[in-house]
């Protein structure tokens, strides 16, 4: 059987020099700009929600009336939380 060498070194292909189309008829230059694209339609799509389904500040408890079992004053929403934590309702 008759040996064969094998080159120590191997040269890249040479590029393909008659691919002279512009830049936007290359595939992988969309799904470059894809990715960071939809990112920033995602953040308008959820700065969007967040702007129609803004929730109304309530500045003091009492501003929404008496409600029944809530003590009043400026820790009344808390209280209600430290006491229904310690004595659940059955």
């Amino acid at each position: 059987m008759p040996s064969t060498t094998v080159p120590a070194t191997r040269t890249a292909p040479a590029p393909d020099a008659s691919d002279d189309s512009p830049w936007w008829r290359h595939a992988m230059v969309w799904v470059v700009i894809a990715g960071p694209l939809a990112v920033v339609l995602a953040s308008f799509v959820t700065i969007g929600i967040a702007w129609r389904n803004i929730d109304p500040v309530i500045s003091d408890a009492s501003a929404t009336g008496p409600q029944p079992g809530v003590p009043s004053g400026s820790a009344a929403p808390a209280q209600q939380a430290r006491n229904h934590a310690a004595t659940p309702q059955k």
